[in-house]
This record gives C-alpha cells, structure tokens and sequence, in this order.
C-alpha cells in the first residue's frame, strides 16, 4: 500500500511539473489564501473567526478529495455527490452551490482526462461524437438555471430541489439495476450511422488480462440523449457524469470501464462551457470554489488511476447509500420550499 500511495505521488508530482500552467494555479490559490489568513488576523470578522474559517477550507479539501476518488472510480462525476449534499444539508444559495458543483465535476473530469487518455480508456473518437450535442445542452441549462432563480427566487430553489431529489432517485435507481451484466455489453445490432462513423476501438483490461473489443450502437438516439443530459447538468450544476456513464454503457452499449472513462472526458469538455454563464452572473465564489477545486485535482488522478484495476462494485454500493439519504433530504426540503409544507420530523 506504502509502495501505491508513493507511486501516485510521483504521478501527481509528475503532472504538476509538466503543466505549468496547473502549478501556477495551485500556486495562485495557496498564496491567496495565506495572504486572506494575514487579512483575518489585523481585521477580524464578525461572522467567522480565523480558526473556523481554515476549518472549513481544510475540511472542504479532504472531502473533495474524498468525493473526487468515489467520483471517478464510479464514472458519476464529482458534482453528482456534492451537490445533492449541499443542497440537502446546508442552507447556502442553490446557485452558489450548482456553480460550485459544476466547479467540482468539472476538474472531477479535468485530471482525470489525461490518464484515461494515455490508458486509452477514454475513447478519442466517442468523446468528440458526444461532445458537441452535450456541451449545447449544458450551455441551455445553465441560461435556465440563471432564469429561474431571477425570476422565482426561493419557490424557484425548493422546485429545484425537489426536481433534484427526485433525480437522484433515478441515478439511484440505475447504479442498482446496472450490476455487472452490463459490464461488458454486446449489441445485437450494430447501426448504420455507427458503422460509418467507426465506433469500434479496443482496450487492454487489466481485471481479465486481455484485449476487449467493443462496438458501439445507436449513435443517434445516444446524441439526442445528450443534449438532454447536458441541459440537466447546466442546470442542477451535476456534471451529469452518471446520466453520460449510464447512456454510454446502457444505451450505446460501451463497456462501462469505457463509458465511466468517456464521462469523465465529457465532463471536462460541457462543465467548462455551462460554468461561464455562472461566472457572468457572479453566482461562482472563488474562496468557496478553490479548495473543493483541488481536492478534485488530488482525488481525480488518484481515482483515475485507482479505475484500471480496483473492483468498482464496492464503491458503486457506498454511492447508492450517499444519494438515497441526499435525494430524500431534497424532497423533503424542495417540498418545504416550494409548497411552505414542513417536514421536519
């Protein structure tokens, strides 16, 4: 184990000095907030104190980075788990959180994006079939999201998350009913436009010691899928990595080893988009961003690496637990907010 965790802190030392532009970042981050630390203590606010302040920042670190592995090995994306925690548990803006979250998905996708590439997990072809329709989608979404919360306030947030427990019943759903038979899927039809667009490829399964070949099928039907899928991350500020994983796997008929991959790659691509409509309206809080940030850039590489040969049916099984208690905590919230009807109990 000593050996693993050595071994993923040369990679991650590795990527940081490949990508200046990442170390400059993190550099960028942890100067500011020792120089906020230096603020805190000449003028003292009233609402936090220092020492409660740099609790929150450490704790939203390791949970992120807690959520980003959990994330990545079960190909949900990082913004899936915390958003509904968020909007559950805390009484923070809906829309500071959905920004945060797609903020979260988003570097959930980001690091991991380069070892599934290398690793050829990440379908190269499949990613820029699905990566227009999802990224228009997520653009829509995100506009819907700012519209609704302008224009109905909090009855507008307590239908959000009720829609948003409601959803997370759905993903709850899938995770239980997909199990391994889905592990490694064949089409009993291959469709003409998959044909011509050559969506075949191969991968190098670690678990089994082999090549696998797959082909891809209904990559219409899979398209319209998400753009729909996109438009549902840009506007909860999901990601939507579980609703890609499950079209991928379920629909178009990827190994889910390569539909979990593609996902992340997606996230990467539509979050990246979605997020800017956030930033125009000021609803994405830097302070409250960057540590969930890093925590993802730690997380993700070490979840990506973790994918290739851990057994995801353990992990698949602590998910469900998460979004069953968040998504009925939303309800009862989204009913309360949207409806004035208590549910404490």
């Amino acid at each position: 184990m000593e050996q693993v965790m050595k071994k993923e802190k040369g990679k991650l030392w590795g990527l940081l000095t490949k990508v200046p532009e990442l170390t400059l970042l993190i550099l960028l981050i942890v100067a500011g907030y020792a120089v906020m630390e230096i603020f805190s203590k000449v003028q003292p606010t009233a609402v936090l104190s220092p020492g409660d302040m740099w609790l929150i920042i450490v704790a939203s670190f390791v949970i992120s980075t807690l959520i980003a592995v959990l994330a990545v090995i079960g190909g949900i994306g990082g913004g899936v788990i915390f958003t509904p925690i968020m909007l559950g548990f805390t009484h923070i803006d809906s829309l500071v959180v959905r920004s945060t979250g797609l903020v979260v998905a988003m570097f959930s996708g980001l690091i991991s994006s380069g070892p599934f590439m290398r690793t050829k997990l990440a379908d190269l072809k499949l990613v820029f079939y699905c990566g227009v329709p999802i990224t228009v989608g997520a653009l829509a979404g995100s506009v819907a999201a700012i519209y609704l919360h302008k224009y109905m306030g909090p009855v507008g947030d307590g239908y959000v998350r009720l829609s948003l427990g409601i959803l997370m019943l759905i993903v709850a759903y899938f995770l239980i009913s997909g199990g391994g038979a889905t592990e490694y899927p064949k089409p009993k039809r291959i469709d003409p436009i998959a044909k011509k667009l050559g969506l075949s490829n191969f991968y190098w399964e670690e678990s089994l010691g082999k090549v696998v070949h797959y082909d891809l099928t209904r990559a219409v039907p899979g398209a319209i899928m998400f753009i729909f899928l996109g438009f549902i991350a840009g506007f909860f500020g999901l990601g939507g990595g579980a609703f890609l994983t499950a079209t991928l796997n379920l629909v178009m008929m990827a190994p889910v080893k390569i539909a979990a991959a593609c996902s992340g790659v997606l996230l990467a691509i539509s979050n990246a988009t979605a997020i800017w409509t956030y930033i125009s309206y000021g609803a994405l809080i830097a302070v409250f961003a960057a540590p969930w940030m890093l925590g993802q850039v730690v997380g993700g590489i070490l979840g990506a690496y973790l994918l290739i040969s851990i057994n995801a049916g353990f992990v698949r099984k602590i998910l469900i637990i998460i979004l069953l208690v968040s998504s009925i905590k939303l309800i009862m919230r989204g009913v309360e907010g949207a409806f004035g009807i208590s549910l404490h109990f």
